[in-house]
């Protein structure tokens, strides 16, 4: 290259290079199975998801498709498939996955080779497992420290620097017999809801290819769609593991602060600014809700021994009936509450539509599971309209400055979506965080009664009543992820109705529910007149304005619904994503036949 040549881009031509070396000439596919680029809705969406089914043998097909994080553990430690066998699996169909979407940034193929290699020697001298998640294919988002490997997070000034030592999570993912098959994709500055940067280039959405694949965590979303992975690590300040999850169809789950340790990882800013702030959480992408829970139950109860961040937190076992659960109704029943709008964006109808009918899932759902709820209907809380705001502006005390030098060390230019959307400068005052700590405080007061009320206590001696107590009276809130669909690449607009939950430190989780068909698109129909709310509801009405955006633009991307509890319940979560998505399963397939007009059926 030439001496005007930025620096960048040659750092970025050797890292792609090394890649590319890192993925066996056996497992390169042709040419012809590559979808077009750039994507065009003239070429259809292109999904990709059963492409590597074409390169696979039986045998590999059945490892990475037929099995749970539960039924592969049970029959990798009873000898009826080993390590290696489920590792080359996993690693042939994640190198596919990678020419396929660009999702991975460190291949480890080899190394998983010799960890798999290792565990069966083990399994074979010992007669027992190492761990309990012994033989289990992981993959982990590139901000996570791999020792021996970069933890560039696609800038190239962090790039040709390998990791001395691993994450705090990483070796206990390690200890617990997990095998890492690779680190995955993330945006420049991981401040975005899409994954591209300047070193590895953009990670495609795998299921509509015209579509974003959601960030910051887009490459962990990808791997496990493409099923090169069953259980992805990821993180989360703004949405980056539940966002992902809604764009490629998967479960995601964000975890209460504190639950799995946060440290080694890549600094974006001042090292202890998140102390300050907003803190960021680990947490796991998956196929099914079974596969986050039997994957919890064994590290949450465990990371207080490897995380310094981490506090002693119990993971009961999974319940095998969700009939048996107890809420906050009168009788026992789950009280479900149903979240419409933040205040700050209008629904566009796919979403309002998908929230109708799982609310009248729920509602029915005695009938269809046994299960007891009672469903109601929220009024837009003032605080989750305002915590948006508040939440930016902590997430920005910073002032950007160390990220900003990062990315002019070697000559880097934003990439287009940051270019509008990221400005260094100077870090706020001392008083000014602690003026928007305490407005967040007043807010997470103010969130309390969308959970609990008072309740009057008669006075013994006077007979007099007094408000000394409070009752529960909400188990878990149902909303969007966002107010409009997995939009366009680059079309990732709105944020608040994720950001707010890190802000109050609720754990939130994705489920998805179906895919978005024909009908949804209502084409020829403008959205009905309203008040624009703001910026944000201009950008995200431009999103189904048929001027602006071509709406068969949205077909077949999963629609998905975010489930959210009060802090520090996160094992409660986990078994209400499971309530409800056993409820929208059911109903699913008590309406799987066409409707009489040939619509598929909603649920």
């Amino acid at each position: 290259m030439s001496s005007s040549t930025p620096p960048w881009k040659a750092i970025a031509a050797r890292k792609q290079a090394s890649r590319a070396a890192r993925i066996p000439s056996k497992w390169l596919i042709p040419a012809s199975a590559l979808p077009q680029d750039p994507p065009t809705l003239q070429h259809g969406r292109q999904n990709v998801l059963n492409v590597p089914r074409q390169f696979l043998s039986r045998a590999e097909i059945a490892i990475t498709e037929d099995y749970t994080v539960e039924t592969l553990l049970l029959a990798l430690a009873a000898g009826k498939l080993s390590c290696t066998e489920v590792v080359d699996a996993f690693c042939h169909r994640a190198a596919i996955a990678q020419q396929l979407t660009n999702c991975l940034t460190e291949p480890l193929f080899d190394a998983a080779r010799q960890r798999a290699t290792e565990l069966d020697a083990y399994l074979a001298r010992h007669g027992h497992p190492v761990g309990p998640l012994h033989g289990l294919p992981v993959s982990v988002k590139d901000t996570f420290n791999v020792r021996g490997v970069d933890t560039s997070i696609g800038l190239a000034s962090l790039c040709e620097k390998p990791a001395a030592d691993n994450a705090p999570l990483v070796d206990l993912l390690l200890s617990l017999g997990c095998v890492i098959v690779a680190k995955t994709n993330v945006p420049q500055t991981l401040a975005s809801l899409d994954s591209v940067n300047n070193v590895f280039g953009r990670t495609m959405n795998p299921i509509n290819r015209l579509c974003t694949a959601g960030g910051s965590s887009g490459g962990e979303g990808v791997l496990v769609a493409m099923k090169g992975s069953l259980i992805g690590i990821g993180t989360d300040i703004g949405g980056s593991i539940r966002v992902p999850a809604m764009c490629n169809g998967l479960y995601g789950f964000k975890p209460s602060n504190n639950r799995l340790p946060y440290g080694g990882q890549a600094l974006t800013g001042r090292a202890g600014m998140s102390r300050t702030s907003v803190q960021a959480v680990a947490g796991p992408i998956a196929r099914s809700v079974r596969d986050i829970d039997v994957f919890m139950r064994e590290v949450i109860p465990r990371a207080i021994l490897w995380g310094e961040d981490c506090m002693p937190c119990p993971w009961p076992s999974p319940s095998s009936s969700s009939s048996s659960i107890q809420g906050s109704g009168p009788n026992g029943e789950l009280v479900i509450g149903i979240l419409r709008s933040d205040g700050n964006c209008t629904l566009l109808p796919p979403i309002m539509t998908i929230l109708n009918e799982v609310s009248m899932a729920l509602s029915g759902a005695t009938a269809t599971t046994g299960t007891r709820i009672i469903v109601k209907e929220l009024l837009t809380p003032r605080a989750w309209t305002r915590a948006q705001s508040v939440m930016s502006k902590l997430m920005g005390v910073d002032g950007g400055v160390a990220m900003g030098e990062m990315i002019k060390a070697t000559g880097e230019p934003l990439v287009p979506w940051m270019q509008t959307r990221f400005r260094s400068g100077a870090p706020q005052p001392l008083e000014r965080v602690a003026e928007l700590q305490a407005q967040r405080t007043q807010l997470e007061r103010e969130m309390l009664n969308l959970w609990s009320e008072e309740e009057a206590v008669d006075d013994a001696l006077t007979g007099q009543q007094h408000p000394r107590r409070r009752r529960q009276t909400l188990d878990a809130i149902v909303c969007p992820i966002a107010p409009h669909p997995v939009p366009p690449i680059e079309g990732y607009n709105a944020v608040g109705m994720t950001s707010s939950w890190v802000l109050f430190d609720y754990p939130a989780g994705t489920v998805p529910v179906r895919p978005v068909v024909e009908a949804d698109l209502e084409l020829g129909r403008p959205l009905a007149a309203g008040t624009v709310l703001g910026s944000w509801d201009q950008k995200c009405r431009e999103l189904w304005d048929e001027h602006v955006t071509d709406r068969r633009v949205y077909l077949d991307t999963p629609l998905s619904v975010q489930v959210v509890v009060q802090r520090g319940r996160d094992d409660w979560l986990c078994t209400v994503m499971g309530v409800i998505d056993e409820v929208i399963k059911a109903q699913s397939s008590s309406t799987s036949s066409a409707s009489s007009g040939g619509v598929k059926a909603r649920l």
